[in-house]
């Protein structure tokens, strides 16, 4: 498939999926159907998600979908501890570069990385250029590979921890919302235990909620019901 291909199917699924959310919170009749009238109906999100459309394309696309992929469960781990002391909203906007710069944030490469590798991104004005947490991408790949030599893939080792299923709250504001948890820290001290790093109870909730490993959207949200299966 082309990049031209590729984006008119991701725009065309994105948009269906909006469709979805609307018909299934607003009355549409046949007319607004047919006029296109229906995307004028406003869609109720997260409050976070509204401040710019990054964090909304975020929100409503990754955001507390559970999530089973390899690398993209070690991906998600690493940009929230890149994050630390930071906004989202900044990680968001050097995604692109995050990647590119750490090999799609594939453990097995990443792991061979040692202390030039380090030198060479600190001089990479597309990512948080912080030797420590430019180090920790290096020996978190490294302890990656040590958990999924003990429990076979990381995809099982962290979703053990809510018995394969997501755990749904009922928050209706988002001040309620914990920024961790007593299963965050159990998960934050088991990580380091294999050599993890910048994995504390607060940046471990925030991965749970990211993968959808807890659905935290607020009950007023369009997106809460999606949070509800694997």
């Amino acid at each position: 498939m082309s990049d031209l291909e590729l984006e008119c199917a991701t725009g065309c699924r994105n948009e269906a999926l909006e469709h979805f959310v609307i018909e299934s919170i607003f009355p549409i009749n046949a007319l607004q159907k047919q006029t296109g009238d229906v995307m004028c109906a406003e869609i109720i999100r997260c409050d976070w998600a509204n401040r710019n459309p990054l964090m909304r394309e975020y929100h409503d696309t990754e955001w507390g979908v559970p999530l089973h992929d390899e690398r993209g469960l070690f991906a998600m781990l690493m940009l929230e501890g890149q994050q630390a002391g930071l906004s989202w909203a900044t990680i968001l906007a050097r995604k692109q570069s995050f990647f590119a710069a750490f090999a799609d944030f594939d453990p097995e490469v990443l792991a061979l990385c040692g202390d030039g590798e380090v030198e060479r991104l600190m001089g990479d004005e597309g990512i948080i250029r912080n030797r420590r947490k430019i180090a920790a991408v290096f020996d978190n790949a490294r302890a990656c590979l040590k958990i999924c030599e003990k429990h076979g893939s990381l995809d099982r080792f962290f979703w053990s921890y809510v018995d394969y299923k997501p755990i749904v709250n009922a928050w209706t504001s988002f001040g309620s919302v914990p920024a961790s948890t007593a299963l965050s820290g159990r998960i934050s001290a088991d990580l380091k235990k294999f050599g993890f790093k910048f994995v504390g109870p607060t940046i471990v909730y925030a991965f749970m909620q990211s993968v959808g490993m807890v659905n935290d959207h607020l009950v007023s949200c369009a997106f809460y019901r999606r949070g509800h299966s694997v």
